[in-house]
């Protein structure tokens, strides 16, 4: 029997899996990696660090049967590397990271937001990409130096580790899509754009389709690579157009399917980005809606001491927000339709009696009505089904989940496995290795639970949290 490998690199740490051609999956061992925050809205990760965890784990699942291997990447992380030595010259600059935002403020002010949202269907943020590379080109002197002598190479993160471990300085379009320096009716680097952001064409990878040849591992092709969150949608088993997920990892991420056209409307806050090509397929396009912080909100409320084992606030008594309390998760701004980095954290509501569990639940309820606002979004711009596919850690919380089916009115359904990136990139792997097609990929598992809303949630509780959300804004 045959098998694929999956590479899921993350934001806080990398996982390998394994898909045979049966459709057993099976996931393996995981690793974290460090992470740093050398100036407020700076994070950063140990490009090496990474690079290292991801060959480490491919070692460990590799076998006589492997015959290809998927790579999962964080989406807007970039890194800079020398070509010839392929050693990186900087820390990775992470999605979160928002020391760009001067600049980008100067680019929106001059008017150059209609030119990326029409070119590259995204709005100016340090979210993305471009601006990162910009600011290593001006703050790094080994990237002058290496540009000068034709040395330099940099991009997201999968472009390096294809390049050290495969031997091939490539990316694929759900990657290049995330980074302000694709046309997303081309799929090339787009001139106009690179000139706009000061970026050199000539010091990025060549774009390739998701499933595909990205060069041999250790002798095993390297047959897919893709954006987590596109990986994870199609783990979910979202193939037709008004299927959707949101992951709830660090942040939380909606991905719809739009189907052979970009959605395109700057006024929704939405993303139009790509789903995923399969060779020489037709592109399949997505919009995208993200929240800043999901998972990180609540991991921030533990570390704070509001509670200490994630078994506290599996369930609680009544709603916080019926009660006036509310807390924005926009500890890193606010992302999707907002797009707005000034925007800080905030609690309304707190009185003498508030408690330390009242403010946990809060934040949970916050997370889950900043994902109901991206949901209404999306499907004011493309339909959705009526069922919505949840994954990622809070996905396992049972309060979570259902105020989010109630904020959302909308039923929820929950894979068996939480590990719908690793699924999403192992299926790419095995299409890319010529073992399946889209149309003869291993049937769905039933899903682990549905979660019928209820009663849903007053709309008047919404419309004081979409209240709170104006007051956090312009703060920082």
């Amino acid at each position: 029997m045959t098998s694929v490998i999956a590479i899921d690199q993350g934001t806080t740490g990398s996982g390998v899996h394994v898909l045979e051609s049966d459709g057993t999956f099976r996931s393996g061992a995981t690793v974290d990696h460090r992470q740093f925050y050398p100036q407020p809205g700076w994070v950063e990760h140990d490009a090496e660090e990474l690079v290292g965890n991801v060959a480490q784990l491919i070692a460990s699942a590799k076998n006589a049967a492997v015959r290809g291997i998927g790579i999962a990447n964080q989406g807007e992380t970039v890194v800079a590397w020398d070509a010839k030595t392929k050693r990186p010259i900087t820390n990775a600059i992470v999605w979160q990271d928002a020391r760009t935002h001067a600049e980008i403020e100067k680019l929106k002010a001059a008017g150059h937001e209609e030119t990326t949202l029409a070119r590259a269907g995204l709005p100016l943020d340090p979210y993305f990409s471009a601006a990162k590379l910009r600011w290593i080109l001006d703050h790094v002197e080994e990237a002058k130096t290496l540009r000068r002598e034709g040395r330099l190479r940099f991009g997201t993160s999968d472009a390096f580790f294809l390049d050290r471990l495969a031997g091939v300085f490539a990316t694929d379009v759900t990657t290049a899509s995330r980074t302000s320096l694709m046309n997303l009716e081309t799929l090339q680097w787009d001139p106009q754009l690179a000139a706009l952001f000061g970026v050199p064409i000539e010091c990025l990878p060549e774009i390739r389709s998701t499933a595909g040849d990205f060069g041999a591992i250790d002798g095993i092709p390297v047959t897919a690579s893709m954006v987590d969150q596109q990986a994870a949608l199609f783990g979910h088993g979202c193939r037709k157009p008004g299927d959707a997920k949101i992951t709830f990892g660090t942040g939380a991420f909606a991905l719809a399917i739009a189907g052979d056209k970009p959605l395109k409307d700057p006024k929704s806050g939405l993303l139009p980005t790509i789903a995923w090509k399969l060779g020489d397929a037709p592109v399949t396009y997505a919009i995208d809606g993200g929240v800043y912080n999901a998972a990180s909100a609540v991991n921030w409320a533990r570390e704070l001491g509001l509670f200490q084992d994630f078994a506290e606030i599996d369930a609680f008594d009544g709603t916080a927000i019926e009660r006036g309390l509310v807390f924005v998760p926009a500890l890193s701004g606010l992302g999707c339709p907002y797009w707005d980095r000034s925007a800080a954290g905030l609690w309304l509501g707190m009185g003498l009696e508030t408690a330390k569990r009242d403010l946990v639940q809060s934040v949970l309820e916050g997370v889950a009505l900043r994902a109901a606002q991206v949901i209404e979004a999306v499907n004011t711009l493309q339909p959705i089904s009526p069922r919505l596919s949840i994954d990622g850690g809070l996905a396992n919380n049972r309060y979570f989940r259902s105020f989010l089916a109630q904020a959302l009115g909308r039923t929820l359904t929950v894979p068996v496995s939480m590990e719908l990136t690793g699924l999403g990139c192992a299926l790419f792997a095995l299409i890319g290795a010529g073992l399946a097609t889209i149309d003869t990929l291993p049937p769905e598992a039933a899903p682990q639970a549905s979660i019928d809303p209820g009663t849903p949630l007053d709309p008047g509780l919404r419309t004081n949290f979409s209240d709170a959300v104006e007051r956090c804004r312009g703060w920082r």
